[in-house]
């Protein structure tokens, strides 16, 4: 059995998982200004952990394609209300996602139960904060900064460069004193890389699993899927489901996504199938 701790809470791994996005942010690609009220994102949290989410991820960044940089003190202020208020009102694991290193130690403090970094530690005193936390740590690959990782991305191998980068900042992390059973890898679908790289990365799935870490996919709603079936952002849904089932099938077993219910449904049934094979 795969059991992960995340602060207080524990996780069997073994099973899928859903990761409910909860952004509070104004300007996020796809929920952008929904929930950047205290009052509108505990509503989507309950609603998202009635509909089966194992984790709210929290967001005070935007990292769209295209999204500046915000600064320190206005990232607290979006991020650590949230923290605070959904540790005190629900039994849940929460996820910060963050770059930031004051976010991450201030987010631990409220009841943070791990650190989800798209930038996967890179910052000045990112690896030596989440070190600090105790907490797991997400490291995801990025080729460039959102406010340019989509101008003409190019790969010279594309899976040998992702693999290599991830496997350096595994490296990093331990060295800090990060625990290798503590880190989660994410491949960083729609960040610096084209539809086809985002395609490849998916199908490949199962490297990254036999790195011996688990996986992390978070393909809701992005680019790709709207590229694939020529529809906008609120017409993703069975898109996305399709490329999440095709990752768990890969061995992918954290799902970040916006819409909850549906793929809870959808990776039980699909478990459930699979268990069946080794009655």
């Amino acid at each position: 059995m795969s059991v992960m701790k995340f602060g207080d809470k524990s996780l069997d791994l073994s099973l899928p998982h859903v990761m409910g996005i909860l952004n509070v942010t104004p300007d996020s690609f796809s929920d952008g200004g929904q929930h950047n009220s205290l009052e509108a994102a505990l509503r989507q949290a309950e609603k998202m952990l009635e509909d089966g989410a194992s984790f709210i991820d929290i967001g005070g960044e935007s990292t769209r394609p295209g999204a500046a940089e915000v600064s320190e003190q206005e990232e607290l202020d979006r991020v650590l209300p949230a923290v605070e208020a959904i540790a005190q009102r629900f039994d849940t694991i929460i996820s910060v996602d963050t770059s930031t290193p004051s976010v991450m130690l201030e987010s631990a403090k409220l009841g943070a139960g791990l650190i989800n970094d798209v930038r996967a530690l890179e910052r000045d005193g990112a690896v030596a904060a989440a070190a600090q936390t105790g907490l797991p740590v997400c490291l995801m690959h990025m080729r460039g900064t959102p406010k340019d990782m989509q101008q003409s991305p190019s790969y010279d191998a594309l899976i040998e460069d992702v693999e290599q980068y991830l496997l350096e900042r595994v490296a990093i992390a331990e060295a800090a004193g990060i625990q290798r059973e503590q880190i989660l890898l994410d491949p960083g679908i729609g960040f610096g890389k084209s539809l086809v790289h985002n395609a490849t990365l998916l199908n490949y799935t199962q490297r990254f699993v036999d790195l011996g870490f688990e996986v992390l996919i978070g393909v809701s709603r992005k680019t790709m899927i709207g590229d694939i079936l020529g529809v906008p952002v609120d017409q993703r849904l069975y898109g996305t489901m399709g490329a999440n089932a095709s990752t768990y099938l890969k061995g992918a077993r954290i799902f970040r996504v916006h819409d909850v219910k549906p793929h809870v449904d959808m990776l039980k049934v699909m478990h459930q199938i699979e268990e069946s094979r080794n009655a």
